[in-house]
């Protein structure tokens, strides 16, 4: 059975969980508590047909290494092999096409729609979002509503926030 290689790492934003195969990351989870983290990584091995293995091979020293520069603000762009084996179709052309949007700025639901063909697909946009399994490193906290109000996110608004502030979209908190 093949494997893939996992790591909880603490963040700025509480801790994520990273999970890498030979192709490179394939998921990053969010509030990655115990009782999370052991439900992530059995949905992974179910999905992925993978058993799980605690970071030893090294497939996740780059992806650590490039969080922390990017909490830190000195990365704005990663650099990073992503497996996509875990969105499909039009929800991997929005997440391919989302990667193309750049620190510190915002692209909205509709745009993001637009831009891969399907002008009118604001909602479809939203479901590719909430279904993206490599969150921060696919930027989908950088979508919001036409308005310019901050939309769902599945991290929660605040973490949301805290990413846009971390970007300078956003002012920083006074707390």
């Amino acid at each position: 059975m093949n494997s893939f290689e996992w790591a909880v790492v603490d963040t700025d934003i509480g801790p994520l969980l990273l999970a890498a195969t030979a192709e490179g990351v394939v998921s990053v989870v969010f509030h990655a508590t115990p009782a999370v983290r052991d439900r992530a990584l059995g949905h992974l091995a179910d999905r992925l047909g993978a058993r799980p293995v605690a970071e030893g091979a090294g497939l996740l020293a780059e992806p650590i290494r490039q969080l922390a520069a990017y909490f830190r603000g000195e990365l704005t762009d990663f650099d990073l092999p992503l497996d996509w084996t875990l969105s499909a179709g039009f929800n991997r052309a929005v997440l391919r096409e989302l990667t193309a949007v750049p620190y510190g700025t915002v692209v909205g639901y509709g745009d993001l729609a637009a831009r891969v063909g399907s002008p009118g697909g604001a909602q479809a946009v939203g479901a590719a979002m909430g279904s993206n399994p490599l969150p921060v490193l696919v930027p989908c906290h950088r979508v919001v509503e036409a308005d310019g109000e901050l939309g769902g996110f599945g991290g929660g608004r605040e973490t949301k926030r805290q990413l846009l502030a971390l970007e300078g979209v956003l002012p920083q908190p006074l707390f």
